[in-house]
């Protein structure tokens, strides 16, 4: 739906991690007002902590049969996405939905069939598309400034490891970690990715291999315009939240290096130190979060397009596809279409 005034209604559908992330952006938010929380744990001792949420129930089903309602956020966890955004389309919802979009592709298709059909907005949830530091290189490569891009480099590493259990209902590093390069190799580039080919193995925790993972990757990518990209993920950079992306050109290269946790650096006789970076996503991308939140809004009220689709969302998984096939058979795999 196309909303004719400034103020939105929402729900939000799962009150994980990042599900109270947006319920903080949101409470901030002026023209938005929060109706609904839902969540299977959800009772009574949850009023307080979220007291200008007027309705907070275990069935979603109760946010998306309420009119006032006009967008929701999905949140729970991601093999419930599918029928969630099913659930929300045919009851008229706008949707914004975290990545990845699901696990299971026919499900996936079944859900993006029926935002077709239903006529509602959709916006994947890949923050980083939002980042202001990320969004200047895409602002050079769109002036010319690079001229013919030509490589690629993303670095993408984690602090510290997640727990086993988070490892094991994640869909694997490539569908829950590099998800996000992947997104962001298409953006930041413009183009589309022909084939991958991925070295990875475990060098962090043995337990992660044992679980049937991997927890260190190096991707390269081909890009149907022929330049050339790589991803390098590690889920443990003892530093802090590694994040750096360089794109290089004939004319050119545009870099952005990590975001420390001060700006202020100390210059001796033997050394010049300066701070860390940040130490993980929710700390580097929290004004990302707010950002997404803003351009779906503005979306939803009509003055501009999604700007991160299903379709990207879909994009993402089939890259995520390609690099697992890549990881098992040791061969580069070409990337399938939507």
């Amino acid at each position: 739906m196309t909303v004719k005034d400034e103020n939105i209604t929402v729900a939000i559908i799962g009150m994980n991690r990042i599900g109270k992330v947006h319920y903080q952006n949101l409470s901030s938010m002026p023209q938005i007002t929060i109706k609904y929380i839902c969540d299977i744990v959800a009772d009574s001792s949850w009023n307080d902590e979220y007291s200008n949420v007027a309705n907070i129930v275990t069935d979603y089903h109760e946010a998306l049969a309420d009119s006032e309602v006009q967008a929701v956020l999905i949140c729970v966890p991601t093999n419930l996405h599918p029928q969630v955004i099913i659930d929300a389309a045919q009851a008229g919802k706008d949707i914004f939905c975290e990545k990845p979009v699901g696990f299971d592709y026919d499900e996936i298709l079944k859900a993006y069939h029926a935002v077709q059909t239903a006529g509602v907005k959709f916006a994947t949830g890949f923050n980083r598309r939002f980042d202001k530091n990320f969004r200047k290189i895409v602002e050079r490569r769109i002036n010319g400034d690079l001229g013919q891009e030509q490589i690629l480099k993303i670095t993408s590493r984690d602090p510290e490891p997640p727990s086993m259990d988070y490892v094991k209902h994640s869909g694997g590093i490539f569908m829950d970690m590099t998800i996000h390069d992947f997104d962001m190799a298409r953006f930041i580039t413009g183009q589309e990715v022909d084939s991958v080919y991925v070295a990875g193995g475990v060098m962090v925790d043995p337990k992660i291999g044992e679980a049937g993972d991997i927890d260190t990757a190096l991707t390269t990518l081909v890009f149907k315009n022929g330049m050339l990209g790589s991803i390098d993920n590690s889920r443990k950079a003892v530093y802090g939240y590694d994040q750096r992306i360089e794109l290089f050109g004939s004319q050119g290269m545009a870099h952005t290096d990590n975001v420390l946790e001060t700006s202020t650096s100390y210059s001796g006789s033997k050394t010049i130190e300066t701070d860390k970076p940040m130490f993980f996503f929710l700390q580097r991308y929290r004004d990302a979060y707010y950002s997404e939140l803003e351009s779906f809004f503005d979306a939803v009220r009509g003055k501009h397009d999604i700007e991160c689709t299903f379709e990207d969302g879909i994009k993402a998984i089939r890259l995520a596809q390609a690099a697992k096939e890549s990881a098992t058979t040791g061969e580069a795999a070409k990337v399938k279409d939507i």
